[in-house]
């Protein structure tokens, strides 16, 4: 029997090792910017076409290669870094010129200049699918330029798997942020298809988080800093009020490498407990200098998953760092007794009746049977009701329950300011103010849709919208969708696009909070929930243009938000399959107050 196990041929060995590395265009990216970086350069400049399918090219300042070091560092195992195992353990460099390129190699068309800054001549070489096609001197700036073309051309399966332009660009300027965040005293571009998308000169890390991810963060960041004998922490977090529902904002480093870690993540969230909604996530950008031989960073390909030898301590010690800093820089919350839980008398053992669990599942009632009692209280004047007055919980005691006149029409009533009372002919409704409103807006938006266009009242001057790099992405492929809703917003330059209309029904708005709300609930819906597209816009928008608990209605306004609420097809859950309203009829109520006596 002849023997079958034999060693694979280096070009595909080459390959099996470039799927492990090469993922996709934006780890080809990571890998040529940190090479620059422990190349010493100070300014670089990244240049990608097709989302980095075509195009993918590096150019740095660095210290440049001897035509021996260019030719070798597409060699397998080939680094600059390591010389005994024990150097594994105290890496403090990104990786320079061995570690990936042989993988780079295997997988596209690559050509490298580069030359010695004490050098009058430099090294060209040409390199496809792991085979040498050239090597010649060439005329060059001192540093290298990388240019890899035509990624995965020799693995087309590989390629059929990669997603869309704009997914992919995602994942490469989220790649970009990274490194450009580690170093904010090196000078960045980035160009995709010939179009500038970030100029950031040198500076310290407070203008590049703001030239990175958007000016709004300005007023937003509390710098942290804090020192032990094991590790220091360094960087900002933000305001808890500004923490939001999607992540995306969060960067976590150690020594200046960008990690991913849950457990780090849930040190942070512990600092903001009781201080931010459960499952809101703060931004942080958070720098950990520890010794390398304390972490592993091969534990993972990319190095972006880390273990430390003292993560409890750690954890600790991010916790208190954080709470120290939030302490000094955040405006402590204050007690609202209008709506804090335990001034609720809902809560109170006296009042059981106002427990929705003891009605009638309200989904089970016919929507006609509900509009007619409803339709009915509204327009017979000859039935006494009861009505349970505005301030009934601060006169339990008194007789303020009395019967309407004859002639008296049915007046809802708001409890703290964020449900609504109204009568109906058994007993009484409980609407949530804020559910109902967000049905009524769904409706409106989806029918807005089907007609391809929306009221739109024009603002008084244009207002100017700028966004961080990933949400001007997002709104872009929005734009037309959300101008059938009744904006008029237009692209005005990088990142930034002017708003001259909103829809009719929304009045006194903060047109830039509004936008930013509708894109994370857009992402938080996309992550969460399998929308369509439309409706998951529709809901957005509802949710965010929504009148909120805690804002004061008029009688008129009741009237109006209810009347509208009734003429919904389904008028008793909100889009996001909340219970609207709840029913109470006389007998549940008198049932429930014999109960007390």
């Amino acid at each position: 029997m002849p023997d079958l196990i034999q060693l694979l041929p280096d070009v595909i060995a080459n390959q099996i090792a470039a799927g492990e590395v090469i993922l996709r265009p934006a780890s080809v990216v990571k890998e040529l910017l940190e090479n620059s970086i422990d190349a010493g350069a100070n300014h670089i400049e990244l240049n990608i076409r097709d989302a980095g399918k075509t195009l993918i090219q590096v150019i740095d300042d660095g210290c440049g290669m001897s035509p021996t070091d260019a030719r070798m560092c597409f060699e397998r195992h080939a680094t600059s870094k390591i010389r005994q195992y024990d150097d594994l353990f105290s890496i403090r460099t990104m990786g320079f010129r061995g570690e990936a390129m042989a993988s780079v190699g295997a997988i596209a068309r690559v050509e490298i200049k580069t030359r010695l800054h004490d050098e009058e001549i430099g090294t060209k070489i040409l390199i496809e699918g792991s085979v040498v096609q050239n090597q010649e001197p060439c005329s060059c700036p001192p540093g290298t330029i990388i240019s890899v073309k035509n990624l995965f051309f020799n693995t087309p399966a590989r390629r059929n798997f990669l997603k869309s332009n704009t997914v992919e660009n995602r994942h490469i300027f989220n790649a970009f942020e990274h490194v450009a965040l580690a170093y904010p005293e090196l000078s960045f571009n980035l160009k995709n298809n010939d179009l500038e998308i970030y100029h950031l000169g040198k500076g310290i890390l407070r203008q590049r988080i703001i030239g990175l991810l958007g000016k709004n963060l300005n007023e937003r960041l509390m710098p942290v800093e804090e020192q032990l004998d094991f590790a220091r922490v360094y960087g900002y977090v933000g305001k808890p009020q500004f923490a939001r529902k999607t992540r995306g904002e969060q960067f976590f480093f150690a020594n200046q490498r960008y990690i991913r870690s849950p457990y780090l993540h849930h040190a942070v969230l512990s600092a903001y407990e009781e201080l931010i909604a459960q499952g809101a996530h703060p931004f942080y950008v958070l720098f950990l200098e520890i010794d390398p031989a304390r972490i592993d960073v091969n534990v993972h390909p990319t190095k972006q998953e880390i273990k430390f030898e003292e993560e409890k301590l750690l954890y600790a010690f991010l916790r208190s760092a954080i709470k120290k800093t939030i302490g000094q820089y955040s405006i402590a919350p204050t007690l609202d007794f209008n709506t804090e839980k335990s001034f609720d008398d809902s809560e109170n053992p006296k009042h059981k009746w106002l427990n929705k669990n003891q009605s009638t599942p309200n989904a089970a009632i016919n929507r006609d049977d509900w509009k007619m009692l409803y339709a009915n209280t509204r327009s017979n004047k000859n039935e006494q009701i009861l009505t349970i007055p505005s301030n009934w919980q601060s006169k339990i005691n008194q007789d303020d329950f009395h019967e309407n006149q004859a002639d008296s029409e049915v007046v809802p009533v708001q409890m703290h300011n964020s449900y609504i009372l109204v009568e109906i002919k058994s007993g009484f409704l409980i609407i949530d103010q804020q559910a109902a409103h967000e049905r009524i807006l769904f409706d409106r938006y989806l029918k807005a849709f089907e007609q391809s266009k929306h009221a739109s009242q024009k603002t008084l001057f244009p207002v100017k919208l700028e966004l961080n790099k990933n949400d001007s992405e997002l709104l872009k492929t929005l734009l037309e969708l959300i101008n059938q809703l009744g904006f008029d917003i237009q692209e005005f330059g990088q990142n930034t696009f002017v708003v001259h209309g909103i829809p009719a029904e929304l009045e006194q708005i903060n047109e830039q909070e509004v936008i930013e709300g509708l894109l994370e609930q857009f992402k938080e819906n996309k992550q969460n929930l399998k929308l369509d597209l439309r409706e998951n816009l529709a809901r957005s928008l509802a949710v965010n243009t929504s009148v909120k608990r805690g804002k004061k209605l008029s009688i008129a306004e009741m009237k109006s938000l209810i009347d509208e609420l009734f003429a919904c097809q389904t008028f008793y859950k909100s889009p996001g399959g909340k219970l609207i309203l709840v029913r109470y009829t006389f007998d549940e109520l008198e049932g429930s107050l014999g109960k007390m006596t």
